[in-house]
């Protein structure tokens, strides 16, 4: 069985749909802050089967929950202050989301002009959805 040793000061996110750490490490851009990360993935789970798992021993400051939220609802954040869980974060839909996905209307304002930042407003809290700031075209993942 493969031991990963506690942190003492960072957070935890748990119940990470597996196969989706590696992407949640990107899109919090964890590769750019100096602070130790372990990825765990597909970890056994009696509630999910199997589940990915981060651990990353820095400020909780540097997380940022909106992306998390709008990514995955489900996680559970931990934070961790002298070897010890503290605090357990939830994770709300934000209102607004910036940089994160991109408009794919191809006559959205965005598509031209390439230095505007891609925001996306909440239209629909009870479906998660969202709509481009600029022409209003909703967000689909398969898009």
């Amino acid at each position: 069985m493969l031991n990963v040793g506690k942190i003492e000061e960072g957070f935890v996110l748990d119940h990470i749909k597996a196969g989706r750490s590696l992407s949640l490490y990107e899109h919090l851009q964890l590769d750019k802050l100096d602070c130790t990360v372990a990825i765990i993935k597909n970890a056994r789970s009696s509630k999910m089967g199997k589940k990915d798992i981060l651990k990353v021993e820095c400020d909780i400051d540097t997380l940022n929950l909106d992306i998390l939220a709008f990514l995955d609802q489900s996680i559970t954040v931990n934070v961790i202050k002298n070897g010890k869980i503290v605090e357990k974060k939830e994770l709300v839909l934000p209102r607004q989301i910036k940089n994160v996905i991109k408009c794919h209307n191809p006559r959205c304002i965005t598509s031209i002009e390439q230095g505007l930042p891609h925001i996306f407003v909440l239209s629909d809290p009870g479906k998660a959805v969202y709509r481009c700031k600029y022409c209003e075209e909703k967000y689909s993942e398969n898009a």
